[in-house]
């Protein structure tokens, strides 16, 4: 092979110097809380945004700094109270230009410069500065149709601005975007790394919000390395809002040196770890100290739920609640019942004691009361019969029950049949003669039936008594339940 051929292999083996690889790391950012605000609660009780100041007609607010309202030949600007002293920097900034115009002045304007210019003619802040700015300009004053319009403008402290010409003779970079009016808060990323400026803008109306599209890069710019960061509006003959929503600041310095710098001993891993078990350990302890000062009256969470067996217990218990309740409605209804009968019954009564009779217009008359009283005289008769019908059936009872008890034997006495069939034709005769009028007594003539009805009628005595059965077959299958579930869970 020949030399030409070697030089190619020679050339990939030799490594790259360590400062170009420097220059491809990213840079390592920190955040610089003495150079930021943001909201919300951007501002204390009396106004003030720490550390920094405002100047002019800005107005701090809770969400936002307001740096000029609506009205025309306004101007306002924040500036922070420390210069910053880092070499690299990164500034995030989202705000709202808005308006009812169809174009607005002045514009908004974000500082980096050695000395503060709390209030001037260009854009707020004071002419000839030192360091950068960059603009956000909303009115064409040199009617060029090019505005809103992003400028980046660098000074070394001796030069005038350009206003009729929106300084075109000393705009280092530029691009043309619109961020007034816009339904989201317009940001702008500006970085300072390695003399190199660069504008990143998001619209708000892009898929992320980390999502930046680049505006202008500005290569060997040169600015202070000590100064104040700030930012300010103005208005002219025509008005606009110009509202900073944050302002965040970060350093940035090289990756790989700030790690290696980063790095601890093992000294002091082993200390901070024992700081953090004492610390933990501190924790437990404290935990401990407040349950106990502190107990929970809130059952475990394996109580919270109920089991199958709970659930089936509690609707049978709901169950027998309604059952209850129906059981005391029906009660009441019968005790209501009961005393309407008594009410009614005590006045047949006291009618009765009286012997009064009450005439009703087409009704009997005086042979209604007499019917009811030879009733009533016939009441002991009736009555006296009842009883012996009833000591019959008593003896036909007792003699079955003996038959039943003998029923085991092999033969069963006649004479207890006899004295069955004996008793049953006893009664038979009785009620024989209770449906029957005797020969020798004289039937009263029963009393027409009046145009008022009577007190109780057959079919609501009766009705009376179903209702009193079915009650108390109700009760005893419920009492039977009762019972099957108490054996049931025990």
């Amino acid at each position: 092979m020949s030399l030409l051929g070697f030089i190619p292999l020679l050339l990939a083996a030799v490594p790259l110097p360590r400062l170009c690889q420097s220059e491809t790391l990213a840079a390592h950012r920190r955040f610089e809380y003495k150079f930021s605000f943001k909201g919300p609660h951007l501002s204390l009780p009396n106004g003030d945004v720490p550390f920094w100041d405002h100047y002019g007609d800005a107005i701090p607010g809770n969400e936002e700094v307001r740096l000029v309202p609506s009205l025309r030949s306004k101007s306002g600007s924040m500036w922070s109270k420390y210069n910053a002293s880092f070499e690299h920097w990164e500034v995030q900034i989202s705000f709202r230009i808005t308006g009812r115009g169809r174009s607005g002045a002045d514009g908004l304007a974000v500082w980096y410069t050695r000395q503060r210019g709390q209030t001037g003619s260009v854009y707020g802040a004071s002419d000839l500065w030192d360091g950068v700015g960059i603009f956000f300009d909303t009115f064409d004053n040199d009617d060029r149709k090019n505005n809103p319009i992003i400028l980046v403008v660098g000074n070394n402290g001796k030069l005038v601005y350009d206003h009729p010409n929106d300084g075109a003779s000393q705009v280092l970079g530029a691009c043309v975007r619109n961020f007034r009016n816009t339904p989201q808060p317009f940001r702008a990323r500006i970085t300072y790394y390695k003399k190199t400026l660069s504008i990143a803008i998001n619209t708000g109306l892009t898929p992320g919000d980390d999502f930046y599209e680049t505006c202008t890069e500005i290569k060997n710019m040169v600015v202070p390395s000590l100064g104040f960061f700030g930012v300010s509006a103005a208005t002219g003959a025509l008005a606009d809002d110009h509202d900073v929503l944050s302002f965040l600041t970060f350093s940035l310095s090289d990756t790989w040196k700030e790690a290696a710098d980063a790095q601890i001993s093992d000294t002091e891993k082993d200390k901070f770890q024992k700081d953090f078990e004492h610390f933990q350990k501190e924790l437990e302890k404290q935990k401990e100290d407040f349950q106990k000062q502190h107990p929970e009256d809130r059952p475990p969470v394996e109580d919270l739920f109920e089991s199958d067996s709970q659930r089936e217990l509690i609707m049978v218990l709901d169950g027998q609640n309604r059952v209850l309740q129906e059981l005391g409605h029906l009660s009441e209804r019968l005790t209501m019942v009961s005393e309407e009968q008594k009410r009614r019954w005590d006045f047949l009564w006291r009618n009765m004691a009286n012997e009064t009779t009450t005439t009703v217009k087409g009704g009997p008359g005086p042979a209604a009361g007499a019917a009811v009283e030879a009733a009533l005289n016939g009441r002991a008769d009736l009555l006296q019969k009842l009883e012996e019908v009833s000591a019959n059936i008593g003896k036909i009872t007792s003699k079955a029950k003996e038959m039943h008890q003998s029923a085991g034997s092999s033969a069963v006495p006649q004479s207890s049949i006899s004295d069955i069939k004996e008793h049953i034709d006893v009664v038979k005769r009785s009620l024989q003669s209770l449906v029957k009028s005797p020969a020798h007594g004289h039937r009263p003539a029963c009393p027409a039936a009046p145009l008022v009805p009577s007190c109780v009628s057959s079919g609501g005595f009766l009705l009376f008594l179903l209702m009193q059965t079915i009650c108390t077959m109700c009760y005893l299958v419920y009492r039977t339940k009762k019972d099957a579930s108490l054996k049931k869970f025990f």
